[in-house]
């Protein structure tokens, strides 16, 4: 594929059961794609030692593919990509979950599509095409639909997934978005993409499948549905 490489920005917190086998997979699904990629870990100091298997993915892949950048504390999602973003060595970055809603196998066709049409950024989608989301109550499935819905009227930002988390962008793209982006946490992902809009960036979709988490608690409780709403509320009054 050229010159071109490939970085993940991984933002974790308590995730020392995930870690290995997501960036195993990452390896594996990159090497057989014979893609340069690197991995960029940005931990917010998590108390389960996902830093020590960080430091041990160090040396089994090796420096120049897998990066520590730890932070002091829990900081948040938006400015994980910020905190991220300085250290990326790639021209591309891909930004997914590191609690396995996402597989790493898609990353090729994210890849294939970007190129297909230069893309800015390519998203991947649970609600067009093949994509599904396995392992989810109907109240998951109604709250992020209802959520998708509701911000897709008001925004209006034609793209059918605007919460998911797993897509990939150019580099300076990704920069000129996070710059002009207010929001933290849960509604990040939307303003990006609101934003990226705006900006006249090229968006294309992957229809993805979203696997509930394998270890831990899901992080979309009630009081992150309110917020999501209020993000909503203010991006449709202010973009």
């Amino acid at each position: 594929m050229g010159s071109d490489k490939y970085s993940v920005i991984l933002p974790t917190y308590n995730e020392r059961k995930n870690l290995p086998i997501l960036v195993y997979l990452l390896a594996e699904t990159f090497k057989k794609n014979n893609i340069e990629w690197e991995v960029v870990i940005v931990d917010d100091n998590s108390p389960d030692g996902t830093q020590v298997v960080a430091k041990q993915l160090i040396d089994i892949f090796g420096a120049d593919h897998i990066q520590l950048r730890a932070r002091a504390g829990k900081l948040g999602l938006g400015t994980a990509y910020v905190h991220g973003l300085q250290f990326v060595t790639g021209n591309y970055v891909i930004i997914m979950d590191a609690d396995f809603s996402h597989h790493p196998e898609a990353i090729p066709e994210f890849i294939a599509k970007q190129k297909s049409e230069n893309f800015d950024i390519v998203t991947g989608t649970r609600y067009a095409g093949d994509g599904g989301v396995f392992g989810w109550d109907l109240k998951r499935k109604l709250v992020s639909r209802g959520a998708n819905f509701l911000a897709a009227t008001t925004l209006r930002p034609n793209v059918s997934d605007l919460t998911g988390s797993f897509r990939l962008y150019k580099k300076d793209a990704l920069a000129k978005i996070i710059e002009v982006t207010q929001s933290k946490g849960y509604v990040f992902q939307m303003e990006m993409m609101v934003r990226a809009r705006s900006l006249g960036f090229k968006i294309g979709e992957v229809p993805i499948s979203f696997v509930d988490r394998l270890y831990g608690e899901s992080k979309l409780g009630g009081d992150e549905i309110v917020g999501y709403l209020k993000g909503v509320w203010t991006l449709f009054t202010s973009v």
